[in-house]
């Protein structure tokens, strides 16, 4: 999924589909938001063909959905016809374009690792979500073992093909995805991995409460 104007490329989608990462993605948001339910304020961004924000409305959520790309949200509008979905950057600004009130849960899947600009699209992220709400954003997970391993491996023109439009600019680790969210606001992180063997996991998947 890519989101926002300060992605590369807006995305263009055809399908309504769950993407793959999805598989190990999904379980860990709901684990970190267990009381996902009726009548959760929820704001998905980067919510692409809206395929996550259906799985999140089976829960009876209100959800509400925002990305840059025109051909994901008509598909997301129709994918998931009881939210909202709208074109929209994530930035500073997001919760005023928006016109609606901070969010219970405000989550962001596979979208960071996409974006020039990841300070001001978490601070976005941060003023969308009220004030006990919870954060969650996915990213690739890149670590020691992982990165050794991939070396040992020659993994990385693979990893890193800088041939692909609209591939990752921003590789993160726990450490510095921990950063980013402490110092825009966030506490109380929580941490899972998935999608492979521990340390050497696909994705990582992080939640923080806004005090």
């Amino acid at each position: 999924m890519t989101a926002t104007s300060q992605a590369i490329i807006p995305r263009e989608y055809a399908g309504t589909t769950l993407s793959g990462c999805h598989d190990y993605v999904l379980p860990a948001l709901f684990e970190l938001c267990p009381k996902l339910g009726p009548n959760t304020r929820v704001l998905d961004v980067g919510c692409g063909n809206g395929s996550v924000a259906a799985e999140v409305a089976k829960r009876g959520c209100r959800i509400v959905g925002i990305d840059m790309s025109e051909t994901g949200i008509q598909i997301a509008r129709r994918n998931c016809p009881s939210g909202r979905f709208e074109v929209l950057p994530a930035d500073e600004n997001l919760l005023h374009n928006l016109g609606e009130e901070p969010f219970d849960v405000v989550y962001s899947l596979e979208v960071i690792e996409h974006l020039y600009h990841p300070q001001s699209f978490v601070a976005g992220c941060f003023s969308a979500t009220r004030q006990g709400g919870t954060f969650v954003c996915s990213t690739p997970y890149h670590g020691y073992a992982k990165n050794l391993m991939l070396s040992l491996m020659n993994g990385w023109d693979k990893h890193h093909n800088p041939t692909q439009e609209g591939e990752q600019i921003k590789f993160f680790s726990r450490r510095t995805l921990s950063k980013l969210l402490e110092q825009t606001g966030f506490r109380s992180l929580e941490f899972r991995g998935g999608g492979r063997a521990p340390y050497l996991w696909k994705s990582m998947v992080m939640s923080g409460v806004r005090p």
